[in-house]
């Protein structure tokens, strides 16, 4: 059960680095409405990401369902 707990631990660190690497336009311009909010196709590295936060994020939740259940 330890293992579990800390591939939950493993992947939710993981989850939260792929979400702060997806950052658009940080800074303050965006809080006054300074931001350009144009964006493209993901492409290269940003499809990547996407794609890396979506598996983090279905492991992440079936791992809390199993453990939730047992």
């Amino acid at each position: 059960m330890n293992i579990i707990r800390i591939l939950q631990l493993l992947i939710a660190v993981f989850l939260i680095v792929t979400i702060l690497l997806q950052n658009r336009g940080g800074g303050l311009s965006g809080i006054f409405g300074g931001g350009d909010n144009v964006y493209m196709a993901k492409r290269g590295i940003e499809k990547k990401l996407f794609i890396a936060t979506i598996v983090l994020s279905v492991l992440f939740f079936a791992i809390s369902l199993f453990v939730t259940i047992i």
